[in-house]
């Protein structure tokens, strides 16, 4: 029994590559089309909580993520000291349950090519550098013209392209996605000995600076600003007002600064947020992953809720026979609660740091952990 038979999956971030994997293990003829002409992902790592792990351990690719990962059960606070002194270590939550870690850290490109790997391994017909051009709806489903001139006819759309999706424009969807007020810096290198989990310093000339290991040789380190204007920098200049910032920041930053010096591993962008009233569809067309909402990475569960999207619609339009507004109505009811308390407690961290007021930081942080430690 299944809803859907053909499926188009637009965009092959975390959401789209995994509807697109779960859709074909249990038969559904899958397209998957990405504008980019290959995988490689913007940025340089990628923090995972355990829910996000049990996602990809529902996705069959756990134990591959694994070997190409970080994993740790702890996070520290230090203080934007001379010394970068250790101010407490926290244990996080398992959120994935006891047998998976806490939190994983692996670098982006690495996490992508897996799953677009295990795709293409389930039977999903994977199309880069290219789109599609037209939408065409009717009740029984979705004519698609691309890019190339090629057509297609399926029983179902899901755009999963990312904050600025072509998907939601074309449907017409007027959607807000602001800046939150904050800039971060990223860059990836080598990983030092003494770097064995995340450590975050709050306060000093920025609002937080801190790392994430992602392999046995490799983290991501990053400093969050004032959001600015850096589009004129060079990639000299990226990385030199990356270190200068960094400056300020002692302990393990003090290996990690002086290891940084590829111009080409570091990139500047905003936080933005935005979140797409109820319902996500129209029509045939659903809209998943950060398409559908997005948030700033303070609480590090932008992956997993895309993960989350695409386990939901996959399940009820694999263990339903129809499509119709009883289906709709059960993905809203198990999605958008859940990402949007996810949206809001991440917009509130950060909103606490642009204010200069101490919230109840790990309050909001435990009560985030319980609901997303429920399967989705």
């Amino acid at each position: 029994m299944t809803a859907v038979h053909t499926v188009l999956v637009v965009g092959s971030g975390l959401a789209g590559t995994a509807t697109a994997i779960h859709l074909a293990g249990r038969g559904v003829a899958v397209d998957l089309v990405e504008i980019k002409p290959d995988i490689a992902a913007i940025g340089s790592g990628i923090t995972l909580q355990g829910n996000a792990l049990r996602e990809l351990r529902a996705l069959g690719v756990w134990e591959s993520c694994r070997e190409q990962g970080y994993a740790f059960d702890v996070t520290g606070l230090r203080a934007p000291d001379p010394a970068g002194t250790l101010l407490v270590e926290i244990p996080d939550a398992r959120t994935g349950g006891p047998d998976l870690p806490a939190v994983m850290g692996m670098p982006r490109p690495a996490l992508a090519r897996i799953l677009v790997d295990r795709a293409v391994a389930a039977g999903v017909r994977v199309r880069f550098g290219t789109t599609y051009t037209s939408l065409r709806q009717d009740d029984a489903g979705v004519d698609v013209t691309f890019a190339d001139g090629s057509t297609g006819r399926y029983d179902l759309v899901v755009g999963a392209d990312g904050v600025r999706s072509w998907t939601r424009r074309q449907l017409g969807i007027e959607l807000e996605t602001r800046s939150t007020g904050m800039g971060i810096w990223r860059a990836f290198g080598p990983r030092p000995a003494s770097v064995t989990r995340t450590d975050l310093y709050y306060g000093g000339p920025s609002y937080i600076a801190g790392y994430c290991p992602t392999g046995e040789n490799s983290l991501y380190a990053y400093i969050v600003e004032p959001a600015q204007d850096r589009s004129t920098l060079t990639p000299a200049e990226q990385l030199a007002t990356m270190t200068e910032l960094a400056a300020a920041y002692h302990g393990p930053w003090d290996e990690i600064r002086d290891l940084l010096t590829d111009p080409q591993t570091v990139n500047y962008t905003w936080f933005e947020t935005h979140v797409l009233p109820a319902p996500w569809h129209r029509g045939r067309v659903v809209l998943i992953g950060d398409a559908a909402h997005t948030c700033p990475p303070t609480l590090a569960q932008g992956g997993a809720q895309a993960l989350e999207d695409a386990a939901v619609l996959t399940g009820l339009l694999t263990e339903r026979d129809t499509v119709d507004d009883d289906l709709w109505a059960t993905f809203t009811a198990r999605r958008f609660d859940r990402a949007k308390t996810v949206v809001d407690a991440s917009n509130q961290l950060g909103q606490w740091l642009l204010d200069d007021v101490r919230g109840d930081v790990p309050g909001l942080i435990r009560s985030v952990a319980a609901v997303v430690s429920r399967p989705a």
